[in-house]
């Protein structure tokens, strides 16, 4: 089968958006709400999908790919006007008198490219931010969940503005010919190979784009622990959909005091989770996406110390939640982000150690740290760089909208959630307006140059470097007031005229 020509696809949306249909608020606001009401009439059917993609529990669907998607949606409705006002800014004393902001304009025709590990979710919250700042969009759903991007290839014309909003499937053929098309905008959420792949893309046409990618995000376990407490958050986190999570913890980074202590704590954990079965019989243990995936994981556990855990199976896409310890830095394990079910520990002496190696690998999309010592886990946050930080939990940080989410270094570029998403969809475009009059103090600039037009200009506008050893405002707000006074009674043209002889 041929692949498609996408260049009439997207110039049909690129005219809708050039017609100006969606920057009206009003758009905007109907098709979120329409967002929102696609994921309550389907949830059930959400809730098939990803089960017959990933065996995904329905319990972690309605909270993962339902109820975070929704709440993104309803945050954007509740806030939109107040976002898509012009932006004031402060203004210095030669435009007092003119209109200064930064009006917030969509980009245009924005592709976004989601992941197969949330497959509604990472397509439709990024959605919701570019319809919030007025975008058209094409969406490209993961061909390796099947099941759900045929879901959302058939219900999203059904809900939102078909002139303005595509679904795009298929796979590599089919993405590597949408690539060769201008966009606006491309958001791409996956691995850092094909992350590459879209930046070099954009820059052939200079298209900005957001790079949600991942990385190897260490867990720092410090000895002033509650070692229970911290067992059942960690391996909750490493666990959730089979460790196929970008910012599941990747490793755990420990004395051999704390490993000793800790391993029995993971034990009980994970008998509690699953109810002291074998989790491969338990309806809330999610599957790998495919038999690659599946191949690629079990590959880690060759010749690995394996504490917990390890039985795998093939016919089932099963691997078993899996501790390693004994682990070096040189390991197979080590040497890729994980995303599955496994969680290699590698032993340190203690804190400067562990920095050392975070440090010198790629910077991570997240950090944890386990402590009660809250000086040391600042220490290691102003130590250290990484998308996000989260102390004594992990992925947490990824469900409140107030913050932004995103990597830094090769575990992504530009953030999202919230109003960080109308802000990374939105062009923040610079307006300086003013009256065509008051040509006697505009007319300072124009030749010819005298001495006393540049002592004037030097005395308003110069010796911003010093320190003033009283209130600032209080010498302009004078100022500002004496002109106002010249200005209203017509007496600026004798005032410049002074400055001219």
């Amino acid at each position: 089968m041929a692949t498609p020509n996408y260049s009439t696809l997207v110039a049909s949306v690129r005219k809708t958006f050039n017609s100006g249909k969606t920057k009206s608020v009003e758009w905007r606001r109907k098709q979120i709400q329409n967002v929102i009401q696609l994921i309550e009439d389907k949830k059930d059917e959400i809730c098939q999908v990803v089960k017959k993609d990933m065996r995904k529990s329905e319990f972690e669907a309605i909270l993962n790919e339902v109820t975070l998607t929704k709440n993104e949606g309803y945050y954007a409705l509740n806030n939109l006007d107040s976002w898509v006002k012009p932006e004031k800014v402060k203004k210095d004393l030669l435009n007092m008198s003119n209109d200064c902001f930064i009006k917030r304009e969509p980009y245009g025709v924005v592709l976004i490219v989601s992941p197969w590990n949330y497959p509604v979710q990472l397509a439709l919250a990024p959605l919701i931010g570019a319809l919030a700042a007025g975008n058209c969009v094409i969406i490209k759903p993961s061909e390796m969940t099947e099941a759900t991007a045929e879901f959302l290839e058939r219900t999203i014309p059904q809900y939102l503005d078909q002139d303005c909003i595509k679904v795009v499937t298929g796979g590599v053929p089919e993405i590597s010919s949408l690539l060769k098309e201008r966009f606006d905008y491309i958001f791409y959420t996956g691995n850092t190979m094909v992350g590459k792949i879209m930046m070099k893309a954009a820059a052939e046409n200079l298209t900005p784009v957001t790079l949600e990618l991942g990385g190897k995000s260490p867990v720092y376990i410090d000895s002033n622990c509650d070692f229970d407490v911290a067992a059942k958050r960690i391996l909750w986190g490493k666990f959730v959909n089979a460790g196929q999570s970008c910012i599941a913890p990747d490793y755990i980074l420990c004395t051999e005091e704390v490993q000793a202590r800790f391993l029995d704590s993971m034990k009980r954990a994970i008998q509690q989770f699953f109810e002291e079965k074998n989790p491969k019989q338990s309806d809330y243990y999610c599957r790998i996406v495919n038999i690659r995936h599946f191949h690629r994981l079990k590959k880690m556990l060759n010749g690995a110390q394996i504490a917990l855990g390890g039985a795998t199976d093939e016919q089932d896409l099963f691997i078993e939640p899996t501790v390693l310890v004994d682990v070096k830095p040189g390991d197979a394990v080590m040497q890729e982000e994980i995303f599955g079910p496994i969680l290699p520990i590698i032993t340190v002496n203690g804190v400067e150690e562990a920095l050392e190696m975070i440090n010198e690998g790629e910077k991570p999309l997240a950090l944890y740290v386990f402590s009660h010592d809250k000086k040391l886990a600042k220490r290691i946050l102003d130590c250290t760089s990484s998308g996000s930080a989260c102390i004594n939990d992990v992925m947490v940080q990824f469900g409140l909208n107030t913050l932004p989410f995103g990597g830094v270094g090769h575990s992504g570029m530009g953030g999202y959630h919230g109003k960080h998403s109308f802000e990374t969809f939105s062009h923040r475009r610079s307006c300086l307006m003013k009256a065509l009059n008051m040509e006697s103090v505009n007319g300072l600039r124009y030749p010819p140059y005298t001495e006393r037009k540049k002592n004037f200009i030097n005395w308003v506008i110069g010796g911003k470097g010093k320190k003033s050893s009283g209130p600032p405002f209080i010498p302009f707000l004078i100022l500002g007031v004496l002109l106002a006074v010249v200005f209203k009674f017509g007496l600026h043209t004798q005032v410049m005229t002074c400055f001219e002889k």
